[in-house]
């Protein structure tokens, strides 16, 4: 690359850099972006950028391929109902031991000394419920979060440091212990701190017209044009709870929320930092 080609990417991140100076970004960390080591490094690398501009970015991460993984070393089987993990009391014991234990601590522990790791059980952050939908299933300890308390999440953030959070959560009425998707905890945070903007990492460019073709991809979309995609089908299957979670932050006053492919080294810098973006944003 030429020098002043250089210059140039930099002169277009400069207004961008103004824009989220001192604003909060919460990113959802999930996916292939989680188990490949360029792309782990990759957004480390972004988040740490990031920060070093100004910006305050709170990662978020689930771990569902490490607690998969840890469920069959200690030979417990894995059962998935409606894409949830059902969560008996056993299970809870090994996902919260992956996901605030080892996948947190690894996670902090690339930040180069400027992340602090946080569980959704820290301080009163995540409180939740017993998750219930329209089937019989008894999901057991998997969570709706009910009450959000962003506050040890807000000084993490005012002593200079990078928020990373696990998506476990404290019983609302019981002392107990909640699996809770990753999309809803990263959506459910970033509405409780006022955030500039939330970005769900995923393995898909975005929201697509038609699933197997990226050209189709739609690049902005207003809430309010949300109902009738799904009508349409457009939006079906495992996209619904991500941009229910992308819509809900919005009307919660998120300024905007966007689906991206975490499978894209540096996608946040070229979403946050370029004209051209990547995936689909909700405003």
């Amino acid at each position: 690359m030429m020098a002043k080609e250089r210059a140039n990417i930099l002169i277009e991140a400069l207004p961008y850099i103004r824009e989220y100076h001192d604003q909060i970004i919460v990113i959802k960390y999930g996916g292939n972006a989680m188990i490949d080591d360029e792309l782990k490094r990759a957004v480390i690398q972004d988040v740490l950028l990031l920060r070093l501009v100004g910006i305050h970015i709170v990662l978020v991460h689930g771990g569902g391929p490490d607690i998969s993984e840890m469920l069959r070393k200690v030979d417990i089987p894995s059962r998935f109902e409606n894409g949830l993990r059902v969560t008996t009391k056993e299970t809870m014991e090994i996902v919260q031991m992956v996901l605030c234990g080892k996948v947190n601590k690894d996670l902090v522990g690339l930040l180069e000394g400027q992340g602090v790791g946080l569980s959704g059980m820290d301080g009163g952050l995540f409180r939740a419920v017993p998750y219930r939908d329209e089937s019989e299933v008894d999901y057991g300890y998997v969570g709706e979060v009910i009450d959000v308390n962003p506050k040890i999440v807000l000084d993490v953030i005012e002593k200079g440091y990078i928020p990373v959070v696990s998506s476990v959560a404290a019983g609302m009425h019981e002392p107990a212990s909640y699996n809770i998707n990753a999309d809803t905890a990263a959506s459910k945070l970033a509405s409780a701190l006022h955030a500039k903007k939330l970005i769900l990492l995923t393995d898909v460019p975005g929201l697509m017209k038609d699933p197997g073709n990226p050209d189709t991809l739609i690049r902005r979309l207003k809430v309010s044009q949300v109902p009738a995609l799904v009508m349409s089908g457009i939006i079906s299957g495992g996209m619904i709870p991500k941009v229910d979670c992308c819509v809900e932050a919005v009307r919660q006053g998120v300024e905007r929320a966007n689906i991206q492919d975490g499978r894209l080294p540096h996608s946040i810098l070229i979403e946050l930092l370029s004209d051209d973006g990547i995936g689909t944003m909700f405003s």
